[in-house]
């Protein structure tokens, strides 16, 4: 016996498979879409791109603006992708360099995996903060006053127990590799970092001391670090320096006068010092005043740190360049053979003090 099925049933039953029909091949041809995007690179991308993802960024805005970029040929399969892959908030902050050839998907996996753009940065011994804050900027790393406002972070300054105002001193002299889009923060904070495992290497119970006393051979190294260029000569110089301190003797420091008119003053650093120079009225001058300046006057080395911290046995008081060209000193324990020796090596009158 035949049993006709109402039309509109046979209806009803067809639309199921329709409808898983349509969503089959649209999301077939979604995939084959996106797959050709993920393995051809954008026709007129010709060379390594940097990019940036900003704080609350998120992946639209991203994708958007790295088509218009023309880092990835479309936004949209950008987007498609993460969706697929679940990736859509794993996006992290921060600069990134898109080499030549890159695919979507190498964009993709870039921008989670956190593989930051980085930069090499090499700051010299006896920099001042002034000098890094330059060269940071010169870089794009941090702003001039970005990274002064973080050498005075009361946080940071807390944080070290180092006392004074900010971290010049501190910020210790080496090559650092930064993420681009570091703050300015984690910067001093790696610098700082980096300073205290080099005083823990050179004195290993300078916690002990008190902050004080720490500062002190701070300001010292600071000092020594302009001073030497010999690296044997370092420990003299802090001799001298000591010898100085414990006689109530102003240090009489080129140095410290050429940072209150190069750093302070902001003036062209001077071809020689002058009488009127070593009258200039600051704390930092040490021809007017004994005792140390008030602060370091640089970022010093490895080397000026230990001459700080283990200074020569000497009974010198004074030292002037025996060799202009090696940075050789001259030491002498009196005034009269200072003075015969400054004649000598620097106006070439009379005989050198040793062949007497």
């Amino acid at each position: 016996m035949s049993m006709d099925i109402p039309q509109e049933e046979i209806i009803t039953k067809k639309r199921p498979l329709r409808n898983f029909m349509i969503v089959f091949v649209l999301s077939f041809l979604a995939i084959a879409g996106i797959a050709v995007y993920l393995i051809l690179p954008p026709a007129s991308f010709t060379q390594d791109e940097t990019i940036v993802i900003n704080k609350g960024d998120n992946l639209g805005a991203v994708a958007d603006r790295l088509e218009s970029q023309k880092v990835i040929k479309s936004s949209l399969a950008l987007k498609i992708l993460a969706r697929l892959l679940n990736t859509e908030k794993m996006i992290i902050t921060g600069y990134y360099r898109v080499k030549t050839n890159s695919t979507l998907l190498d964009v993709h996996d870039l921008i989670i995996s956190g593989h930051l753009e980085t930069l090499k940065v090499t700051i010299p011994e006896g920099w001042t903060k002034k000098k890094m804050a330059e060269r940071f900027e010169s870089l794009g790393l941090t702003s001039i006053e970005e990274f002064y406002e973080a050498c005075r972070s009361p946080e940071l300054l807390e944080k070290y127990g180092v006392p004074g105002l900010d971290f010049e001193g501190y910020l210790f002299p080496d090559t650092y590799t930064f993420p681009r889009g570091v703050a300015a923060e984690g910067i001093v904070d790696s610098m700082v970092y980096n300073f205290f495992k080099i005083i823990k290497r050179i004195e290993p119970d300078y916690e002990s001391w008190g902050m004080k006393k720490l500062h002190d051979k701070i300001i010292m190294a600071s000092i020594i670090e302009r001073e030497y260029r010999i690296k044997e000569e370092a420990p003299i110089i802090a001799s001298v320096f000591y010898n100085r301190l414990r006689r109530n003797v102003g240090l009489e420091s080129c140095a410290t006068l050429e940072y209150v008119i190069t750093v302070i003053q902001d003036k062209e650093h001077p071809k020689f010092i002058t009488r009127e120079m070593q009258n200039i009225d600051s704390e930092y001058n040490t021809y007017k005043w004994a005792g140390l300046p008030p602060g370091p006057i640089s970022n010093p080395g490895f080397v000026a740190l230990d001459a700080a911290f283990n200074p020569a046995i000497t009974d010198y008081w004074f030292f002037v360049v025996k060799d202009t060209e090696t940075g050789e000193h001259y030491f002498s324990e009196d005034l009269d053979t200072h003075n015969e020796a400054k004649y000598f090596y620097l106006k070439g009158i009379g005989r050198a003090p040793e062949e007497e």
